[in-house]
């Protein structure tokens, strides 16, 4: 099992290509990086979790660095980044945390 996402970027219809992007879990009351990488062509991060990391019941933190990705665009956004905390809850299920991306707005969801 493992943590994923994407990114479309819905103003333009498209996935958000080579977003840099950071999973952290909370622990000792502050958050530890686990794995920094970028999106890809597609928007699309398909493993998070780094190999070395047994998913465990604990809060993740995504960071999404979206001013990046503006700029690529030629777009002033109004968001630097984007932080998307979650709980997991059961280590057997795969946990996949879309973002909906625009300049002036973002949503995210449970995906499957």
């Amino acid at each position: 099992m493992g943590i994923s996402t994407h990114i479309l970027d819905t103003a333009l219809g498209r996935p958000a290509a080579w977003v840099p992007v950071v999973l952290s879990i909370a622990e000792g009351g502050g958050w530890i990086e686990l794995h920094a990488t970028s999106t890809d062509e597609d928007g699309r991060c398909k493993q998070l979790l780094p190999e070395s990391h047994l998913l465990r019941t604990a809060h993740y933190k995504i960071r999404f660095a979206t001013a990046d990705y503006y700029k690529l665009q030629m777009v002033e956004g109004l968001y630097p980044c984007v932080e998307i905390t979650f709980t997991v809850t059961n280590t057997e299920q795969h946990y996949h945390v879309p973002l909906l991306l625009t300049a002036n707005g973002y949503t995210t969801y449970r995906g499957s």
